[in-house]
């Protein structure tokens, strides 16, 4: 099992320092949020609540993942990075992918996009994008992406996106860059399924085992091999038994804020690095 650290509202200031200290400890990857702004007034409700209310507040800082990734993979050499989740139709597929193959080269090739379709009306009217159909839309940026990425000429002609005989370059990824998917419907499983990986939400123990199970039936009905990373965030498991379990249910990957276990959710970056540092010694090391 690996172990990933989510830098979800972290202060830009703090990343460097969380980086290093992450690699040091032998963590797999850091992860970034995504949102590109605050909206005082909901038009969607948060999905991931009962009530709909959001968990996070105009205070959560949000910065620029890829811009993120590019000054971190400078200063780091194993650690990976990723996105928990990037709301992939929200953007352009061309400039996404140009942005996604950059950090993949500034990074020697460490970076998994793990995406999301997003839930939020109001930011993709600011971005100019059209809300209805965008699981839709993100299948088919997914499938224009792979082909820019490729360094060969490509013509498109999607329902959604289109273009003429072009290169994208450079630069152009070295290795496939892996694809994950977040989200806890039917709709988002099954793209999980279709593509390399699944991102939980903070769920149960119990909930992300039957999640489990449902990708590996539907990846067998792909004719896919039933086994896929799992980035997880178990609500119950916060010990070695726990993890366990989760990792016997086929969780890969555990996302964690690891100082938060011994001082909270504290806005001191020292007190960060020794939870990341004290949570390496007491899990990360044992459970490899």
């Amino acid at each position: 099992m690996k172990f990933v650290i989510s830098g979800a509202f972290q202060p830009p200031q703090h990343l460097v320092k969380l980086a290093i200290a992450a690699e040091e400890a032998g963590y797999e990857a850091l992860t970034f949020s995504d949102h590109v702004v605050y909206p005082e007034t909901l038009d969607t409700p948060y999905p991931y609540t009962e009530d709909g209310v959001r968990r996070y507040d105009e205070t959560s800082q949000f910065p620029d993942p890829w811009v993120v990734v590019g000054a971190l993979s400078a200063v780091t050499t194993r650690l990976r990075f990723t996105t928990n989740a990037f709301v992939l139709p929200l953007r352009n597929p061309f400039v996404v992918a140009k942005q996604l193959a950059t950090a993949a080269a500034l990074s020697n090739d460490r970076i998994t996009l793990t995406i999301g379709v997003g839930w939020s009306q109001v930011e993709f009217e600011l971005a100019g994008q059209e809300f209805k159909r965008r699981g839709k839309r993100a299948d088919e940026m997914l499938e224009l992406m792979r082909k820019l990425w490729s360094g060969d000429w490509v013509e498109f002609d999607g329902e959604f996106y289109q273009c003429r005989k072009l290169k994208m370059t450079p630069p152009v990824p070295t290795r496939p860059i892996p694809v994950w998917v977040g989200g806890i419907s039917d709709m988002a499983l099954r793209r999980a399924a279709r593509n390399d990986g699944w991102l939980s939400d903070l769920q149960t123990s119990d909930e992300i085992i039957e999640c489990i199970g449902k990708i590996r039936e539907y990846r067998r009905a792909l004719g896919k091999p039933p086994e896929c990373p799992v980035l997880a965030s178990a609500s119950d498991a916060h010990d070695l038994d726990g993890y366990r379990r989760i990792e016997e249910g086929g969780v890969t990957h555990v996302l964690t804020m690891p100082w938060a276990f011994y001082h909270g959710l504290t806005d001191d970056i020292e007190k960060k690095v020794d939870g990341i540092k004290r949570y390496a010694e007491d899990v990360v090391q044992k459970m490899a």
